[in-house]
């Protein structure tokens, strides 16, 4: 029986390029989406991968979503978490529900899908635990400090749990993407775009292929030395 791989956030952007890449590497996977059902829907009838409509955020719809995924399908050995939104604007423009919103989902939704698998894969020897970062988690960006806030701290915690986990099989890995050719990034406007674009030295934007194949790697038996670090895919944006 081939291992069972969730992806939250998994049907748009990067996180359905991932789920893609998994599945071309034999997993079994399954997708988790916050509330477009038609593309859930979409993507399900494409890809031939099942799609969970679970609130990341929300602790116990966590545990019963994991509980559910369980049942269906198997016990959950890989953990992808992908899921995350944006609420930009400067402290003083930002209200406390724009930053509680992003911490809740983007920081909150690792510690709720890893606090839902990580004792099975403890109990099994092994396991897989690979949270998406952000380059502006690692040297900030303007208008964004729950941003910036919620993926650094998925940095933090990627190292912390490594350790938590290493001597049970399980590995913690962070992927730090730059500025991917999204509709995330679509959206933002094209005079700050080619601003962007100017700062990335392979100029051009990355490709949500390329993320997924970073974390493929790092699923994969291969990268079962690899734990605790965060893979920077950005153009040599950013380098430290």
């Amino acid at each position: 029986m081939s291992k069972i791989a969730v992806v939250t956030g998994g049907t748009r952007g990067i996180g359905r390029a991932i789920c893609k890449s998994l599945k071309d590497d034999g997993f079994t996977v399954v997708a988790i989406y916050a509330g477009n059902e038609e593309k859930a829907r979409s993507f399900t009838d494409e890809c031939g991968i099942p799609a969970y409509k679970v609130d990341v955020g929300d602790h116990e719809a966590v545990l019963a979503g994991c509980k559910k995924i369980e049942e269906d399908v198997g016990p959950i050995d890989i953990v992808v978490n992908n899921a995350g939104i944006t609420r930009d604007g400067t402290l003083l423009k930002m209200s406390y529900e724009e930053w509680d919103d992003v911490m809740r989902i983007n920081l909150g939704g690792c510690f709720n899908m890893a606090k839902a698998t990580f004792a099975g894969m403890k109990d099994r020897k092994w396991g897989r635990i690979i949270n998406i970062g952000s380059i502006n988690g690692q040297a900030g960006q303007y208008g964004q400090v729950n941003y910036a806030a919620a993926k650094s701290g998925i940095h933090g915690f990627t190292k912390a749990l490594a350790q938590e986990g290493a001597r049970s099989g399980i590995t913690v890995n962070a992927i730090a993407p730059g500025y991917i050719d999204t509709d995330m990034v679509a959206a933002v406007p094209e005079n700050v775009l080619e601003k962007i674009v100017a700062r990335i030295p392979v100029g051009r934007l990355g490709q949500a292929e390329e993320i997924a194949r970073g974390v493929s790697f790092l699923a994969s038996e291969d990268g079962g030395f690899v734990t605790g670090s965060t893979l920077s895919i950005n153009g040599g944006q950013h380098m430290y």
